[in-house]
């Protein structure tokens, strides 16, 4: 990897404050080689004192100073912040996108140059750097470029590439999966509040074991159904649990949940 590669980061709200401060604790970049930009100087100084690092108040002489600029704003917004900074990317930067929705295509077009673009699919458990990223790449990026951002996101979790036809089902699983796994731990919580637990109590219980759950499937290579067999015995009562689960349709409830989440992605761009 690089290191002596510049990053800048436009936006420098909560997401992009989680992916600089995972550079910085994993030291894969200097910390003075990574700078953002916030247009409110009040937001500047609060993200700067977060953060350690300079932040610009200026998209444009962050622009000037970066060899790979993150995109940290809203899909609406994309378009109109390329379109301001054009003149100023030259093809030897790298752009780099974790706008939900908006495609490699789009951001192409809007700079309307040879640039390697990359887009991102981050989730928020970057945040404790437990993120679950997938990137994927543009007609003028390399395998290279696409390494380098691979290692800044495996800094705050895991990452992996996929083809972008398949981003937004990536959106749907891990984007806006732990929204997802919320609620799951919240209801499973609320059945052992329900058979007289604390609600505090059944939460970090539930919490932990999806925790413990998930990593035995990382850990292992296990398929899920195999370790889910490991736990059942004939006739005890994790089948029994398993049986209520089918009968109430959770399993197709949560290929929906996914599916119809991808679909709302893929009309964001």
């Amino acid at each position: 990897m690089n290191k002596n590669r510049k990053i800048g980061f436009i936006g420098a709200g909560t997401m992009a404050k989680a992916i600089i401060n995972g550079i910085i604790a994993s030291r894969i970049l200097p910390k003075e080689n990574i700078t953002a930009s916030e247009i409110s100087p009040e937001q500047a100084n609060k993200a700067s004192e977060e953060t350690g690092i300079k932040i610009f108040t200026d998209n444009i002489e962050l622009a000037k100073d970066s060899d790979v600029i993150i995109l940290c704003v809203k899909p609406y917004a994309v378009e109109d912040v390329l379109k301001k900074l054009k003149s100023f990317i030259t093809e030897d930067k790298m752009i780099v996108s974790i706008a939900a929705g908006v495609s490699v295509k789009t951001i192409e077009e809007a700079l309307d140059k040879k640039i390697p673009v990359i887009r991102v699919m981050p989730n928020t458990p970057v945040l404790v750097r437990e993120g679950m990223s997938a990137v994927c790449k543009g007609q003028y990026a390399s395998k290279e470029n696409a390494d380098f951002v691979i290692n800044i996101f495996n800094s705050i979790g895991r990452c992996i590439e996929v083809e972008e036809k398949f981003i937004n089902a990536v959106t749907g699983i891990s984007g806006s999966g732990p929204a997802f796994m919320y609620l799951i731990i919240d209801a499973i919580a609320d059945g052992g509040v329900k058979m007289g637990l604390k609600k505090e109590i059944a939460i970090e219980l539930a919490a932990q074991t999806a925790v413990g759950a998930a990593k035995m499937i990382l850990e292992t290579g296990k398929h899920p159904a195999i370790l889910k067999d490991e736990v059942t015995t004939p006739g005890g009562c994790t089948i029994a649990g398993l049986s209520v689960m089918e009968n109430e349709h959770i399993r197709s409830a949560l290929i929906k949940t996914v599916q119809e989440t991808a679909l709302t992605a893929a009309k964001l761009g």
